[in-house]
């Protein structure tokens, strides 16, 4: 059972919840209450954030993190970002890995090149570089660079080990740039919540089942979005530290900040086991200490859970699949073509076969959070002896690291796997973003990967072709392959199927014999080398004093995921190309965007280029029209003074990854603003900002539609003010006036917008 605090609580001895509202029991315990500010104070959070904190100031935090990693769909930009801004050396562990878009089969040398590119860049700057396919980004992370008390800051979403006692934050690339050139990480001190877990979990129930069930609970009411996850509880104890990796590397997907676990000795002994002792520290909250809010977890209730696509918080027991197949089926294909493109549909139906029981095609156990040496040791256990598919339904394990894979070779897992018929794969994430085995069309893949969303496991349903990925944890995965592809919880098997444990152990040979590690070793005159398509960051303008926008699409879901702004997969082959990349900027979701948004772009090219005086009016007859309806109704905008850009309008985008080109996708072909409700991340709040993207709010209903124009003058002005009641003007059939807003900005992030983009801030 999972539920959810009402109110803040205070935390006594690490062991006993009680709600802030109940006077008498804290008062009968403690006597004098501590403030919730004094009690603040008691959490694990905030003693790593105040260590970590650059200034005095607790409510607005400045901070520099102990190491930093990007995997290869980011690390091309994110180095060409701090070139710009001038950065010389990497002034803190930077960890390059390459772990994503390794196997695209996209031809010619496009992947490799950007791996050569990280290889000379940290031989120049002093960095670490972890060649293709050696580790996944967050395995090589735990293994060797996490610590407790240490704070890690990554280029991808999934950057989560608190466990390990590491408070660690995914951001956009701009956020680590910063880091890079001596800046900070600026940030409200956030709120937070304790995760408390009781109890033991049950044989067959494993870390994504638990992780799965919270993520249901709190995602859709944002009960711990932007907030750190602080695990505490007897329950904690009752968790192998793998497990504990396990469930704490989806806390991402629960809209959360960071994360950060109470440790112990089996802690302190992973750590020594890693031949890094001295990373191992005690962590626990102090005798009393007051969270915003409480998840209260008994672990021994949670049963196998699976999250239907497509999304990680649409969330059944596998039993309450199982009883209510058809209703759930029907109501999962439903929501599902509500949110993909109308040329290709979901058929879950078709898996309801007449003898009642759910068939699935596929099953994956890959990455960060499937491919853990626990987690694959239970699959082979599992799959002893047994077939794992009977020509149809088919099987892939990716290990995590190659220490893992190497200790999985030695203790007869992988030998176990291989004779069940599994076919074991690289260290790579590609089934976690749309690169490795992608489904047959309107196939059924199951999977202990991070994500679901559209689009996730490689299909393209704006030509027609779908497939869908489901999550579960890797147990019932495998009992699913053993009972011939039928639906199958871990639950189910024999209890001596968990007779069998997996000692632990790590050779770190394979990083030793290949590793490249440069930090304090900079060769400054070492040339940088850059294949033919790697290309810089275009130009970007400093932002006008007053701005036309062009609605350019007009997103009415309910969410909006990072993957549905700029599609990963295949697409990812020109990370490194930003102007070739930002092609396929909503292709999944709005294919015109881009050609729309170019469209704007071109116009607004000529007028800085100084043609026909930088008059919009007398650039392109459909914006004469625009300033003349504009004056018409006594609103004055002078076309010779006003930056036009496209715009994009969606209810809640941002959730998911923390890639910034979700961002500088529309930046270089001319975005200039998003206007919405809510965003579903700070990431990719921050994203926007980094890339001079105007991060506009709307409060009531939309007064815009699709090629509307939007009008909002004084807006330089209006970054100087309090970001509230900003004045704006719609041009549709009509001109009316409304009003937006922007949440708080920093004052460098006032600037950076000002100023264009993050490159610009730096170079002024």
């Amino acid at each position: 059972m999972i539920q959810l605090s009402e109110h803040g609580v205070y935390l006594l001895h690490g062991e006993t919840v009680i709600d802030e509202t109940d006077h008498q029991q804290l008062s009968g315990r403690l006597g004098n209450v501590p403030t919730k500010d004094e009690a603040r104070k008691g959490t694990m959070a905030h003693s790593i954030l105040k260590a970590h904190n650059t200034v005095d100031d607790m409510e607005q935090l400045s901070l520099k993190f102990d190491s930093m990693t990007s995997h290869d769909i980011t690390y091309v930009g994110i180095i060409q970002t701090a070139r710009a801004s001038g950065m010389k050396e990497f002034p803190l562990p930077y960890v390059l890995t390459n772990c994503h878009n390794s196997l695209c089969a996209v031809g010619g040398t496009i992947n490799e090149d950007d791996h050569m590119f990280a290889l000379s860049a940290a031989k120049k700057y002093g960095g670490i570089y972890v060649p293709t396919n050696m580790a996944v980004i967050h395995s090589y992370n735990r293994e060797m660079m996490s610590g407790c008390g240490r704070m890690i800051l990554g280029s991808d979403s999934h950057t989560r080990y608190g466990a390990l006692g590491t408070m660690a934050v995914g951001e956009g690339g701009g956020e680590l740039a910063k880091q890079l050139v001596g800046r900070t990480y600026d940030i409200a001190y956030p709120e937070v919540v304790a995760i408390y877990l009781t109890g033991e979990p049950k044989n067959g129930v494993g870390p994504q089942d638990v992780a799965l069930s919270i993520i249901g609970k709190v995602y859709e009411c944002g009960y711990v979005k932007n907030k750190v996850m602080e695990f505490v509880g007897p329950g904690v104890k009752n968790l192998p530290v793998e497990f504990r990796n396990g469930i704490d590397v989806m806390t991402t997907e629960t809209t959360c900040w960071s994360s950060i676990w109470t440790t112990d000795e089996k802690v302190k002994d992973y750590f020594t086991i890693h031949g890094r002792s001295e990373a191992y520290k005690p962590l626990s909250p102090a005798d009393v200490a007051y969270y915003d809010g409480c998840v209260y977890v008994d672990l021994s209730t949670v049963e196998p859970t699976i999250a239907m696509p497509m999304h990680p918080s649409y969330t059944y027991t596998i039993k309450e699949l199982q009883e209510n197949a058809a209703d759930i089926l029907h109501l999962v294909e439903e929501r599902a073509n509500s949110q993909i493109a109308k040329t290709a549909h979901l058929d879950l139906m078709s898996k309801l076969h007449t003898d009642g029981h759910i068939y699935v095609d596929q099953g994956i156990v890959a990455g960060c959070s499937g491919g853990t040496y626990d987690n694959v040791c239970a699959v082979a256990n599992i799959l002893e002896g047994q077939s794992c598919g009977n020509g149809t339904f088919k099987m892939s394990v990716y290990p995590g690291s190659m220490p893992t894979y190497l200790e999985l070779v030695k203790n007869g897992s992988i030998a176990k796997l291989v004779e069940s018929g599994v076919i074991i794969r690289e260290c790579f994430c590609g089934p976690c973003f749309g690169a490795g085995d992608t489904p047959a069309n309107g196939e059924f893949s199951i999977r202990h990967t991070t994500r679901n969303f559209p689009n996730r496991e490689g299909s393209k349903p704006g030509n027609g072709q779908l497939s869908a990925v489901a999550l579960m944890d890797p147990r019932s995965i495998a009992a699913t392959a053993a009972n011939g592809g039928v639906l199958t919880p871990a639950t189910d098997l024999p209890e001596e199927t968990w007779d069998e444990a997996c000692e632990y152990t790590f050779d770190d040979a394979p990083y030793k014999k290949r590793v490249y590690w440069g930090f304090g070793k900079a060769e400054p005159a070492d040339e940088l080398v850059e294949g033919p398509n790697i290309k810089p960051w275009p130009a970007m303008e400093p932002l006008g004093d007053d701005i036309l926008l062009k609605v350019c699409s007009k997103i009415m879901d309910p969410v909006t995921t990072t993957d549905e702004l700029i599609p990963s997969g295949e697409t990812s082959s020109f990370r490194s190309n930003p102007l070739g990349l930002a092609e396929f900027t909503l292709s999944r979701r709005d294919p015109a965007y881009v050609g729309r948004s170019k469209e704007v772009d071109a116009v607004e090219k000529r007028r800085v280029a100084g043609e026909a005086a930088g008059d919009l009016a007398a650039l392109d007859d459909e914006l004469a029209g625009v300033f003349e309806a504009l004056a018409g109704a006594g609103v004055a905008a002078d076309a010779k003074a006003t930056e036009y850009g496209s715009m994009l309008y969606a209810k809640k985008p941002g959730d998911g990854s923390a890639r910034e080109q979700a961002a500088s996708c529309q930046r270089v072909i001319g975005g200039l603003a998003n206007i919405v409700h809510e965003y579903a991340t700070k990431r990719y709040r921050s994203n926007l900002i980094n890339w001079g993207m105007l991060p506009l709010q709307l409060a009531g209903a939309t007064p815009f539609g699709l090629g509307d124009y939007v009008l909002i003058p004084n807006v330089r002005e209006a970054l100087k003010g309090d970001l509230q009641n900003i004045k704006a003007y719609v041009l549709g059939d009509t001109v009316k006036e409304f009003e937006l807003y922007m949440a708080p900005l920093t004052t460098d992030e006032r600037q950076i917008l000002a100023d264009g983009c993050l490159i610009n801030f730096y170079k002024h």
